[in-house]
């Protein structure tokens, strides 16, 4: 008799979280600028100083390896609406990476599921993110390529031109 193989955890990576996540603290400040850098160097993400992390550390969701190395991190920052805007705050996923030797795990969607239900317990309507990859993560989790006027201006004027990055949206409730 033939052994199944079972399918890899790619394949199962929207069906259910395969490690805790947790809230950053200050304290994680210099390991989420390290688990960036792969990232930085490559030109998917800009350089942060680790103060920045450090101030910010509560937009960050981190996963990490028994021994605390981080796994992976993603930021929530929330825009109130514009001048004129009736759609309420809108949130923006950034800073999202996983540790090269868990890509493929399943921890970047889990790291996005939990980010998604975050957002949505803060009523937020609307989420972007800006990749300068193919996005397939987020794509698979119902984003759609966009435009830049209908993301937050104060974040969309933020974005290096030079990185060519691409803006998805995902909306999470009918506005209302």
């Amino acid at each position: 008799m033939t052994a199944t193989r079972r399918p890899a955890a790619r394949t199962h990576a929207l069906l259910a979280p395969t490690c805790p996540v947790r809230t950053a603290r200050p304290e994680d400040a210099a390991a989420l600028a390290g688990l960036s850098q792969p990232f930085v160097r490559s030109g998917a993400l800009r350089e942060r100083p680790v103060s920045l992390y450090a101030a910010h550390a509560g937009d960050f969701l981190v996963t990490e390896a028994p021994d605390g190395t981080l796994d992976g991190c993603v930021g929530l920052c929330v825009h109130p609406a514009g001048p004129g805007e009736d759609q309420g705050p809108a949130g923006v996923v950034y800073n999202f990476c996983v540790a090269g030797r868990r890509q493929g795990e399943g921890v970047g969607a889990t790291l996005l599921r939990v980010v998604l239900a975050r957002a949505r317990a803060r009523s937020l309507g609307t989420l972007f993110t800006a990749t300068t990859g193919g996005g397939g993560l987020f794509l698979r989790f119902g984003f759609a390529p966009t435009t830049a006027r209908l993301a937050p201006a104060s974040w969309t004027e933020s974005l290096d031109p030079r990185r060519d990055a691409r803006i998805l949206r995902k909306a999470l409730q009918p506005p209302g």
